[in-house]
């Protein structure tokens, strides 16, 4: 099966690159069906937190090779290129949870999302120099702003793959384990705050305060017990 799997557990809702064969590589239908997928789970009123994580304790190994040319033809139009902004401009929140090789279009697809937590087992790289492939300039862009030049430089240039702990260092990831616990967390968060904070650091328009939200935040803390935070965008 190759595909983009959907599984839902509550307010938190996994999409499964599933393309065992090729170690969850990217064929040009999975590129194609992640932005009406994500506009379906955006649209969804239950679903507060996406996590994004691949079948079989592979992330994703990258674009698939044979249809590499096209895309990297088509630049900062591909439909990789397309998928990966659909992800970086989704309103709610985000979590790649990484397992194996997150290689890259792989690696794109986690850095465009909020949060990165991988297993120590992990294995992460950046590998357009092993191909001739020049990097649309949003994705490069986007690498840079979270790791830094430096780091990105240092990726780019030698296309090795990097473990866990030195993802962790370089800015990579934001954490070993605990992708599912981060999840839940703020799935049980005030949306309405988890939203304003990624529209402004996104530089977009945030949500105003809702009085109601404030209010049962208040209460709940006053009353020592869980918040009934109703907001939903």
């Amino acid at each position: 099966m190759v595909s983009l799997v959907v599984r839902h557990d509550g307010p938190v809702a996994t999409i499964v690159i599933t393309n065992p064969a090729k170690r969850n590589a990217m064929t040009a239908d999975m590129w194609r069906a992640l932005p009406p997928l994500l506009d379906g789970l955006r649209d969804d009123p239950a679903v507060k937190v996406v996590v994004l994580t691949g079948a079989g304790g592979t992330f994703c190994a990258g674009a698939d090779i044979t249809e590499a040319a096209p895309l990297a033809r088509d630049g900062d139009d591909s439909l990789a290129v397309r998928a990966e902004r659909a992800l970086a401009d989704f309103p709610k929140p985000t979590i790649a949870r990484i397992e194996g090789f997150c290689v890259g279009g792989g690696c794109q697809l986690a850095v465009a999302c909020d949060l990165r937590f991988a297993t120590e087992d992990s294995r992460f790289g950046v590998t357009p120099a092993k191909l001739g492939i020049v990097y649309p300039p949003s994705t490069t862009r986007r690498l840079a702003a979270l790791v830094g030049p430096a780091r990105a430089k240092l990726l780019l240039y030698t296309a090795e793959l990097i473990d866990a702990p030195t993802a962790l260092a370089f800015g990579l990831i934001d954490g070993i384990g605990n992708a599912d616990r981060v999840a839940a967390t703020i799935a049980q968060r005030s949306q309405l705050t988890v939203h304003a904070a990624k529209a402004v650091l996104a530089g977009r328009d945030a949500p105003e305060q809702d009085e109601k939200e404030l209010a049962e935040g208040i209460a709940a803390f006053g009353e020592r017990r869980a918040p009934d935070f109703g907001w939903m965008a």
